[in-house]
């Protein structure tokens, strides 16, 4: 009961299912062998990777927008929530100004070159 107990309390509440981590607590303590039983087989979030030990007060506990330094590779990326016309019309934009930039580049080359060409 201790260690389910601890457990639940020292858990994130993004890495607690089904319940409220308070509802979890009270049902670890006032049933003790059932909900220790139930909050490691449903409660928890098992996280096969190994994770960096965190103090009570570590504010990276509380934060579900701030990934650990032990955070999965595979966490999936941000939504772009523009239409396909607008990602390709910033597309074209970007190629724009990249080939400006590239002549702006080939044009000062040119003129460091030649100074007497003038």
């Amino acid at each position: 009961m201790v260690a389910a107990l601890v457990d639940a309390i020292t858990r994130r509440d993004d890495q607690v299912k089904h319940l409220p981590k308070f509802a979890w607590v009270l049902f670890i303590v006032f049933l003790p062998l059932l909900g220790s039983v139930l909050w490691f087989a449903l409660g928890r979030e098992w996280d096969t990777a190994p994770r960096e030990s965190m103090s009570f007060g570590d504010p990276r506990r509380w934060s579900r927008d701030e990934p650990g330094p032990a955070a999965p590779a595979s966490r999936p990326q941000p939504r772009d929530y523009r239409s396909t016309a607008q990602q390709l019309a910033d597309l074209e934009r970007e190629i724009e100004i990249a080939e400006l930039e590239a002549e702006i580049r080939r044009r000062r080359a040119q003129g460091l070159q030649s100074p007497d060409a003038g």
